[in-house]
């Protein structure tokens, strides 16, 4: 018997991901204005929007853009000792490149525990490898930024997480009454 995901374990599967990764402080899940930038998250901040959820003959497949995103700081003195001997192949005025690169290995991260790691096998069974949740294809990762209160800069992708689902119909809550005339 499958024991069929719901929309629930993945999105809070998703989370963990974030919430476990020592260089995300704040996941959050919704639409990606829903991002409360005004109380000051702490950032970088894994958001996850929900798009669509597709069947296949036994499997599920949410859909999501997930964005990896980080302020940028427009302080002078933001710079380490190793980019002040760098001054004429870094920009002096902002952190942006170093936001973009930091940010574009968190997704890299993502898509890698989703597409390889054991930490996605189910819990207690003998081999480590067999997954619960899991991503294939290849990905476009797609720079942005945007304007808000400060400069917050980052990545976006889009991604497929797949689970098994038998579809079962015994156990649906409807009478039979409704099968038809």
């Amino acid at each position: 018997m499958v024991n069929n995901k719901s929309y629930n374990n993945v999105v809070n599967t998703l989370l963990r991901l974030g919430e476990y990764h020592d260089q995300i402080s704040t996941t959050s899940v919704g639409d990606i204005y829903d991002i409360n930038l005004e109380k000051m998250e702490k950032f970088p901040i894994m958001h996850i929007n929900p798009t669509s959820v597709a069947t296949g003959d036994s499997q599920l497949t949410y859909n999501f853009q997930v964005f990896i995103m980080d302020m940028v700081s427009e302080k002078s003195d933001w710079q380490t000792k190793q980019h002040q001997e760098l001054t004429k192949l870094v920009d002096r005025e902002n952190n942006e490149k170093e936001v973009f690169n930091q940010t574009l290995a968190i997704c890299t991260d993502i898509i890698g525990m989703l597409r390889h790691s054991s930490r996605q096998s189910i819990e207690g069974v003998n081999d480590i490898n067999e997954p619960i949740y899991f991503t294939q294809d290849q990905f476009t990762i797609e720079p942005f930024h945007e304007r808000f209160d400060n400069l917050c800069c980052g990545f976006v992708f889009n991604i497929g997480v797949l689970v098994q689902n038998d579809f079962q119909t015994c156990n649906i809550p409807a009478n039979i009454r409704g099968a038809g005339y």
